[in-house]
C-alpha cells in the first residue's frame, strides 16, 4: 500500500519552450551507481500525472542489484505542471517537444522510456521524430490502434461530473468507473489508485488535472475512422520495445498487440492480468517483467 509518495526523489521545475512551467520527479537513487546505466523516463496518461509511476519508481531507483535514475514527468495542465491559458497546446505535438525540453534540461542524452496510454502516443511521435533518444520503450496499453470503444469508455467516465467529497466516496467512484475491468485489485489497491488521481486539497480529494483536458474529449468524432499510427510506429524498429496489455483492455486489443509483435521482431509482450486500462505498473509480477527486460541495457 501506498504510505509516503512524497519522499525518495527531488522535486524539479523545467521551463517549457513557450515559458509554461513543468514539474518532474527526479528519483535520482544512489548517483555513484545510477549514473552508469540509462536512466529511465516516465509519461503518463491522457489525464494522469508523476505519482502513477512513485512505487514503480522506488523499486527501480533503489534497487540492490541495478538501481537507475528515474524520472517522472508531469505533463502540462496535470500534476503540479502549470495549466496552459491556450488550451489548444494540449496536443501530442507540444507534449512531446515538452519531453525532449525536459530531457535537454535533465542532461539526458538516451533514456528507457515508459510510456502509458498518451504518454505512449508521444513516444510514437518521438519514435518518429527522435528516435536517437530513445534507448528502449516500454509502452503501456497503448498502441498505434485506439479502439472505438476505449476511447468511448474514457470520456465517458472524465465527463461523468461527480466529484468525491471525501476519500472513501473518491475510492468509490474508481470502483464504480474500473472495477470490472481491475478485477485483480484490493481494497488497498483502490485506494493507491485514488491518492495517485486525485490530489489532496484541504483535505479532500480533487481531479489533478485542468478541466479542458477532459473536455477535449467530449469533441471527439468517434463516427469518423480513427487515424492510425503505424508509420511512426516504424520508428521503433531498431529499438528494443516492450509492450504491456491489460487483459480486459478495451483500448489495445489482442489483435493489434500481436499485430506489433509482428511488425518488431522481438518485440516483449507482457499481459497484465485482471487489469483494464491502463495496468498498474507496481502490481503483481509486472516489475519483475520490466526488470529484466531492462537488465541488459
Amino acid at each position: 500500500m501506498r504510505s509516503d509518495d512524497e519522499s525518495g526523489f527531488l522535486s524539479r521545475t523545467i521551463a517549457a519552450d513557450d515559458g509554461l512551467k513543468l514539474h518532474v520527479r527526479d528519483y535520482i537513487g544512489d548517483e555513484a551507481s545510477t549514473k552508469t546505466r540509462p536512466p529511465v523516463f516516465c509519461l503518463p496518461g491522457l489525464t494522469r500525472n508523476s505519482r502513477d509511476f512513485h512505487q514503480l519508481a522506488m523499486l527501480l531507483s533503489q534497487d540492490p542489484v541495478a538501481p537507475r535514475r528515474v524520472i517522472t514527468l508531469d505533463a502540462r495542465g496535470r500534476g503540479a505542471s502549470e495549466w496552459d491559458e491556450d488550451k489548444s497546446r494540449y496536443n501530442l505535438v507540444i507534449e512531446a517537444q515538452d519531453v525532449l525540453t525536459a530531457c535537454a534540461a535533465l542532461g539526458i542524452r538516451q533514456a528507457i522510456f515508459i510510456g502509458t496510454s498518451r504518454g505512449g502516443l508521444v513516444l510514437h511521435l518521438l519514435a518518429a521524430s527522435r528516435p536517437d533518444i530513445l534507448k528502449a520503450v516500454i509502452l503501456n496499453d497503448i498502441g498505434p490502434v485506439l479502439e472505438k470503444i476505449g476511447l468511448m469508455d474514457i470520456r465517458d467516465y472524465l465527463n461523468r461530473g461527480r466529484q468525491p467529497d471525501t476519500w472513501n466516496e473518491a475510492v468509490e467512484i474508481l470502483r464504480e468507473n474500473h472495477g470490472d475491468a481491475f478485477t485483480a485489485l484490493g481494497a488497498d489497491d483502490w485506494e493507491d489508485m485514488a491518492r495517485a488521481i486525485y490530489a489532496s486539497r484541504d483535505g479532500k480529494p480533487v481531479a489533478d488535472y485542468d478541466p479542458a483536458i477532459a473536455a477535449q474529449m467530449k469533441t471527439l468524432d468517434l463516427e469518423a475512422p480513427i487515424p492510425d499510427l503505424w508509420p511512426q510506429f516504424q520508428g521503433f524498429q531498431d529499438i528494443p520495445l516492450m509492450v504491456i496489455r491489460g487483459e480486459n483492455s478495451k483500448l489495445l486489443t489482442q489483435a493489434t498487440t500481436d499485430e506489433m509483435a509482428a511488425r518488431h521482431p522481438g518485440t516483449v509482450v507482457k499481459t497484465a492480468r485482471g487489469q483494464g486500462h491502463a495496468p498498474i505498473l507496481h502490481f503483481g509480477d509486472i516489475p519483475d517483467s520490466i526488470r529484466h527486460f531492462i537488465s541488459t541495457l
